[in-house]
């Protein structure tokens, strides 16, 4: 199959070009793709081994055809019924007019014979000198006329034959250069159309119908916004599946002198005591003084003084356009970027940068109920998005086995540990242990799309966490990210989907809904509603807020049933306590603006350090350039490196050839600090901390570590 059919193909299907092939046992088989995983099993270790190397072979096959179509396929769809038609007919009418040539070549070489033997004939008759001359010339060019026709006739043959072999190559071409054309269209119809709609809004247009009052969202996550006045906006608004049976909510804040237990006339209501709220919940109290307090106390422990600032971004003009009209529909990870577009941090370290309101899953250790411990794990899945409001750079992609390790356990009680573990897709594995009583791990694989109006980012695998004294396992997976405002206009960053997280223990879940941004929307911008409910569906928790400023919470006293939306779904009205602070966002440090607008943490992310891997984010020497400000040099420094990498995955792919071809098991690239296992919660195929990174870097040794820089 080509990219265009495998980008389109229907569910149950998988791509053999990026998908990894294990075995389990003696007849099980794993495929595995990103967040996908398919278990199949063979009668006998035999068979097994037959559907092994059949798989591998077409893995090998399907990457060929990738690296050799990635400059035309682009993301074009199948060709439509019409144009393979025309096509048929065009090559029905090459072949009829060849059919003539044959025809006319016959007449040719006929009447060429006929004509030769009269020349002969009037050679051999006793005529002048001068005569016989002209007559034999006359038959020379006719002997030449005869070859030059059936060279033309053979041409022809040849050329039907060659329109016949690259006729999918020209059809691919054609209709990518449509589809380039058209989506080029769209843009700047889309353009105008939002300028021209800005514009009457600016003129005092009729204001929207505005959506019900208070906290809207829904018990399972899914919030229906009331429909306003129609805009040309509908046409580029993304909607998510909304989950089945999601009643949507209000919520109503209670006073707590008033309210009692009994006396409750609410239907269906559940009840809880609202002077919990107060005297229980001293984790959620301690939280009230917000993470400043604790940050403030943590300037008093000793520890080494880190760097508070980086050399100021230069002030390079570069047209982005110029770069990307080329690379509509491609994956952002095969476009070749200069540093230009870059931050001087790599996708190790952007993930690693999760972890700066670690002091949430601290917080969360002490609770002695799980649907608390739910409410912070919620907001520490909200904070890890707070550092994305500007910064709409790009990290480095990391090389194959590139590696970044945070080690703050002396600090703040932790260390961390990225690897990139796949290339094409990029996918970088993380690990995470804190002494203070909590571990996380997760794969992510990163899959984007330029649409030439914005840029898609969708995180593909599971975040685990697991909490060591309670054995409480919680998972969930990453929103969508996207860039806007890519041809014109400042560049922005939205955050969009829902976020199901689930304590596999309890069976506890908290629905996490992140609005998408719109320009007539009332609602606050980069909202974020949820509810926290037990394993038998009862709501406890309401959380509210943004998920670039703060997040709340709010305990439920009672809940009914209300009205019916205009969707026809019914409302649940909770009376809630008033909201406590969680999760509150670090101010940014002075200057910056001029820093890539980096947090107090990534600005240490890169400070160099002693002791680390050879294959540490910190030496990766065209980011190191990029920092001090050389970008010229480090644009440089990136080709080489990429080509490196390209070398090698070059003769990576021989070298799987080969060991198909002689019938032998090629294992492919084995990271080094993590392995491949079967999650016995999710189910799927990731890669996990295999431990000797940390006993590695007590003896300094690194014998095992790839030369990659």
């Amino acid at each position: 199959r080509t990219q265009a059919e495998m980008a389109h193909t229907c569910r149950g299907t998988i791509n053999l070009s990026t998908a990894h092939i294990d075995t389990e046992d003696s007849c099980n088989i794993v495929l595995s793709n990103g967040g996908r995983t398919y278990h199949l099993k063979a009668n006998s270790e035999v068979e097994r081994q037959r559907w092994v190397t059949a798989l591998e072979l077409a893995k090998a096959k399907a990457i060929r055809m990738r690296n050799n179509q990635s400059d035309d396929s682009g993301d074009e769809e199948p060709a439509s019924q019409s144009d393979k038609s025309e096509l048929h007919g065009t090559l029905k009418t090459l072949s009829s007019k060849l059919e003539d040539l044959s025809t006319c070549n016959d007449l040719i070489a006929k009447h060429g014979a006929a004509l030769q033997r009269s020349l002969s004939e009037l050679e051999n008759l006793k005529l002048p000198a001068e005569s016989g001359e002209k007559i034999k010339a006359v038959n020379e060019r006719a002997t030449l006329f005869r070859i030059t026709s059936n060279a033309m006739i053979n041409a022809c043959r040849d050329f039907l034959d060659l329109a016949e072999t690259h006729s999918r190559k020209w059809q691919r071409m054609l209709q990518y250069e449509r589809e380039q054309r058209i989506r080029l269209e769209e843009t700047i119809e889309q353009l105008a159309k939002q300028h021209n709609s800005l514009e009457r809004a600016c003129r005092g247009a009729p204001g929207l119908s505005s959506s019900s009052t208070g906290i809207t969202s829904t018990a399972k996550g899914s919030v229906q916004s009331a429909k306003g006045e129609a805009s040309d906006e509908d046409e580029e608004t993304e909607y998510f599946d909304a989950m089945e049976d999601a009643p949507a909510f209000i919520t109503v804040t209670a006073d707590p002198k008033h309210h009692r237990r009994s006396g409750s006339n609410l239907s269906g209501a559940s009840e809880g005591h609202p002077e919990d709220w107060n005297l229980e919940d001293s984790v959620f109290e301690s939280s009230n003084q917000s993470s400043y307090n604790e940050s403030t106390c943590k300037d008093l422990l000793p520890k080494k003084r880190r760097r508070t600032r980086i050399p100021d971004k230069p002030n390079y003009s570069l047209n982005l356009w110029s770069i990307m009209k080329n690379c509509i529909g491609k994956e952002l990870s095969k476009i070749p970027m200069p540093v230009n577009f870059n931050e001087p941090l790599s996708m190790l370290q952007r993930l690693t940068e999760d972890l700066e309101y670690h002091e949430l899953l601290d917080k969360a250790v002490k609770c002695e109920s799980s649907t608390e411990q739910m409410c912070f794990v919620a907001a520490f899945s909200v904070s890890s998005y707070s550092t994305t409001v500007h910064r709409t750079a790009k990290p480095f992609n990391p090389l194959l086995g590139e590696t970044y390790e945070l080690d703050r356990l002396e600090e703040f009680g932790f260390r961390s540990l990225c690897e990139q573990v796949s290339h094409h897709p990029p996918a970088a594995a993380h690990h995470v242990y804190s002494k203070r009583g909590w571990t996380l791990w997760q794969e992510i694989t990163i899959a984007s799309k330029f649409r030439g109006k914005y840029l898609s980012i969708m995180p593909l695998g599971a975040i685990h966490l697991e909490f060591h004294s309670s054995g409480n396992h919680y998972v969930w997976r990453k929103v969508t990210s996207t860039v806007h405002n890519i041809i014109v206009g400042k560049l922005w960053i939205d955050q969009s989907g829902e976020i199901e997280i689930v304590n596999h223990k309890s069976k506890d879940k908290c629905q996490l809904k992140f609005t998408p941004y719109s320009y007539f929307s009332r609602d606050v911008p980069r909202k974020v509603t949820g509810v926290v409910s037990d394993a038998d569906g009862k709501a406890h928790y309401v959380m509210s807020g943004t998920w670039d400023e703060k997040m709340e919470c709010s305990k439920i006293v009672q809940s009914s049933h209300g009205s019916t939306s205009t969707e026809g779904k019914q409302k649940t009205v909770y009376q809630t306590l008033s909201p406590k602070v969680l999760w509150k966002k670090y101010p940014l440090p002075e200057n910056a603006e001029n820093m890539y607008f980096f947090s107090d943490l990534a600005l240490t992310l890169n400070e160099p350090e002693e002791r680390v891997a050879p294959t540490d984010s910190r030496l990766r020497p065209d980011q190191r350039l990029m920092e001090s400000g050389r970008w010229d040099e480090a644009n440089v420094e990136k080709q080489r490196l990429e080509e490196k990498q390209r070398a090698v995955r070059r003769r990576r792919e021989a070298e799987a050839v080969e060991a198909l071809e002689e019938g032998k098991d090629y294992e492919g690239y084995i990271p080094l600090w993590f392995e491949r296992k079967v999650d016995a919660v999710t189910g799927e195929l990731i890669c996990v901390y295999k431990g000797g990174y940390w006993e590695a870097k007590d003896k300094q040794d690194w014998s095992t570590c790839p030369d990659i820089f």
